[in-house]
């Protein structure tokens, strides 16, 4: 072997060991931490680790925040973050006033929808968007645009601002309509396709409605809200508001292509428990109408009657009775005669008329006429 040819590999020399303070060793932990050093300085903060315990302390909490630094790590934001931290701070922020809590599902849902309005370009606001109910026993379809849908929820919350003496965006003098003839008066009376002009007078609304009802106090909760056809509280009124809000804001972001979650526990709860609370009025109504079978155990009101037992799983779920014969008797465990398992998402798709009765994916158990009764009855809650 010729005297300048080696075997192996050269071993690399060691690197120069730079002598330094306690507070220099200190100030170089972050470039350690992101491996910025030079090999002197990296052997010497290393050195100095094991012997300065806070330093080291130090060292651990930057390497592990470093650990969060990946380079491959996805660079886009959770579609649902934005949604999420709305859902928070609406849940903490505090309030001069206090939104009482049963307005709390309708502040949630209409902030939540124009969060959506917000990022959505000016195109989009003539996308169209299918609108699905349930009516006499069969699907309805209706074709809308976003905008349209906008509408449609100014003007059936104007039904509520009436009920508290607030402006009605039909006009002074609008004589007593039901949901769909307000909407379709409210829409035959645009001079020209609506866009997103909408979003201002609906935010107006929901913001002064919000405003007037946590001025006013509990004392309001009671206030009688007339729908034509049917009445309710406002307390339930702001309710099935909020319901309705958070259906055609899922058929918006459909139509947009926007993620979109359900409400929160509690809330999705308020909603399933006032669809279950209908049940009995709206079950006597369809065996007016001959559409349900005769009742046969008719007892006084107030008393425990022949029941379904309908358990709704998932989130926002729980255990309900429902009376299904004499719609003021009290649903009993004790004479439950049938049971009904959904799943929370479907019961509300179902309540909501996006499903029939036939397609809903129900675990069913006992008297096959009192369950089409109750899940044709749900089915029908469903509107414009």
């Amino acid at each position: 072997m010729a005297p300048h040819e080696t075997s192996g590999t050269e071993a690399e020399p060691e690197p120069e060991v730079p002598v330094l303070t306690h507070g220099v060793l200190k100030s170089l932990l972050g470039a350690w931490a992101l491996s910025a050093c030079s090999a002197g300085e990296t052997r010497a903060v290393e050195d100095h680790l094991t012997s300065c315990a806070p330093c080291a302390d130090e060292a651990l909490r930057l390497r592990d925040a470093v650990a969060l630094l990946h380079k491959d790590r996805e660079l886009d934001l959770d579609p649902l973050l934005r949604s999420r931290v709305l859902e928070n701070c609406l849940g903490r922020r505090p309030a001069r006033i206090p939104v009482p809590d049963w307005v709390t599902p309708y502040d949630a849902e209409t902030a939540r929808l124009d969060a959506l309005l917000r990022d959505i370009d000016e195109s989009e606001w003539h996308a169209p968007v299918r609108l699905k109910w349930y009516e006499e026993d069969r699907p309805v379809r209706r074709k809308a645009t976003v905008a349209g849908v906008i509408g449609h929820l100014l003007a059936v919350d104007g039904l509520v601002t009436a009920a508290l003496g607030l402006d009605d965006p039909l006009g002074a003098g609008t004589p007593e309509l039901s949901p769909t003839e307000r909407t379709e008066t409210f829409w035959s009376g645009l001079d020209h396709p609506p866009g997103r002009t909408l979003r201002g007078p609906w935010r107006d609304q929901t913001h002064t409605l919000i405003r007037t009802v946590s001025f006013a106090g509990r004392d309001t909760a009671d206030l009688t809200v007339t729908y034509k056809d049917f009445a309710l509280p406002l307390r339930d009124s702001l309710l099935e508001r909020a319901f309705e809000c958070w259906v055609h804001a899922d058929d918006i972001a459909n139509a947009v292509a926007y993620p979109y979650a359900p409400p929160s526990s509690a809330h999705l709860h308020g909603m399933i428990d006032l669809a279950a609370r209908l049940l009995p009025a709206a079950l006597a109504g369809r065996r007016r109408a001959g559409r349900a079978a005769p009742a046969r155990q008719l007892v006084a009101a107030g008393a425990p009657g022949r029941s379904l037992h309908l358990e709704v799983e998932g989130a926002g779920g729980g255990h309900w009775y429902i009376a299904l014969d004499s719609p003021a008797a009290i649903g009993s465990p004790d004479l439950s005669v049938a049971q009904v398992a959904m799943d929370g998402a479907e019961f509300c798709q179902l309540v909501a008329g996006h499903i029939s009765p036939e397609d809903a994916a129900a675990g069913q158990d006992g008297d096959r006429e009192a369950i089409r009764d109750v899940l044709s009855a749900a089915a029908s809650l469903s509107r414009l």
